[in-house]
């Protein structure tokens, strides 16, 4: 007589599935590290100081409420500058109809050989500040009034960081904004170990282009936007000429300070996530790893389950979706991306992957009317 089946629970995990738990719960152990060490600004306190710097280009639909969300802003010295970086929409129009002695608007000048757009916008906008705490603000962010002084008191309170950023709550609606967005928070707190780094090794910067905060002496001895005048991630890419410089930057968690909703339909999600992919994730050395690491731990989980049920396949599908849902819930994240989460990392891959291979096919990027070659401006 045959013994009785084992029940799932029972049944020992084959060599597959534990690899597959091991890619699972690595990056959730990693995410609950960060977690207990990335904190939000909180303490409010005197009448700091800060320009806020806001590049505009063809920004009709959101520069008057990100304006008015800055100049709402409490307990703050304030100056405001926006820069109109060639728009041929209404822009211009919108800003100029805001009545604020704190608010200054200034035109970008021609983009010179060499630069890309954004980097140049903010290099005019920094040389135009005269506070010494800056922070560089998409126009699609919007700030509540307690922010800006909960921003300029953590740098006071924290002297030895010269550079900080944080992912303000991200607004999703679409299908792809709902699969794909909050990813971003999946690859930076779940692989990226905050405790064992001491805020100056390059390979360990982190930053959002939404949200930066610098200090002007520090930006200026770094070389400014110039040191990255040809990067389309240029956040990243200046995190990390702060560390090269021998300078620390950090990461914040501004879920309370700050919202945004980053693309407003599928394909400018897709085309602003693919826009910046070859400087970040997919390089030829990385895409691999990262393949490696996201598809073993998040998608191949689901996948083993299908074919044999037993401990280790169901650990790394709990390890999977228990770390999605652990961002969700401290992110304010939407749940349905948390349920959808094997699908999103999967077409996050395949962007990725589909981002390099235009690269190696020598394919321009697009973004704001403007095309980009290999770090080099093609038309304006």
């Amino acid at each position: 007589m045959s013994p009785p089946p084992l029940a799932w629970w029972q049944r020992p995990g084959s060599t597959a599935s534990r690899l597959g738990l091991v890619l699972a719960a690595l990056p959730l152990a990693i995410a609950a590290s960060n977690l207990l060490m990335v904190r939000r600004p909180r303490r409010w306190r005197g009448r700091p100081s800060i320009s806020v710097l806001i590049p505009a280009r063809d920004e009709e639909a959101t520069i008057a409420a990100a304006v008015t969300a800055i100049l709402a802003s409490r307990d703050i010295d304030l100056e405001l500058i926006v820069l109109d970086d060639h728009s041929t929409d209404g822009t211009r129009a919108v800003l100029n109809g805001i009545h604020d002695d704190r608010l200054r608007v200034i035109p970008a000048p021609d983009l010179p050989s060499g630069w890309h757009g954004k980097p140049h916008a903010c290099s005019c906008l920094g040389q135009a500040a005269s506070h010494e705490l800056m922070l560089f603000l998409d126009a699609d962010v919007r700030v509540f009034p307690d922010s800006l002084n909960r921003f300029a008191t953590w740098m006071n309170d924290n002297p030895a960081v010269d550079l900080a950023s944080g992912v303000p709550r991200q607004i999703v609606c679409g299908v792809l904004e709902r699969l794909l967005i909050p990813l971003i928070h999946l690859v930076l707190f779940g692989y990226l170990p905050v405790i064992l780094d001491k805020g100056d090794r390059p390979a360990f910067a982190a930053a959002c282009g939404q949200l930066i905060l610098v200090r002007r002496s520090a930006w200026r001895m770094v070389g400014g936007h110039a040191a990255v005048r040809a990067r389309l991630h240029d956040a990243l890419s200046l995190a990390r000429a702060f560390r090269r410089a021998g300078l620390r930057t950090a990461v914040i968690d501004v879920t309370d300070l700050a919202v945004c909703r980053m693309y407003r339909s599928n394909r400018a999600v897709w085309a602003g996530l693919s826009r910046n992919a070859t400087e970040g994730m997919a390089t030829p050395k990385a895409l691999p790893v990262w393949t490696f690491l996201l598809a073993g731990g998040h998608v191949f989980p689901l996948i083993q389950l299908g074919r044999r049920v037993d401990r280790a396949s169901v650990s790394a599908l709990a390890c999977a979706f228990g770390l999605r849902a652990l961002l969700a819930i401290r992110f304010r994240q939407d749940m349905l991306s948390v349920a959808t989460s094997p699908l999103g990392v999967a077409l996050l891959l395949l962007l990725q992957w589909r981002a390099l291979f235009h690269k190696l096919m020598g394919r321009p990027v697009e973004w704001r009317g403007r095309l980009y070659s290999s770090g080099k401006r093609q038309t304006s």
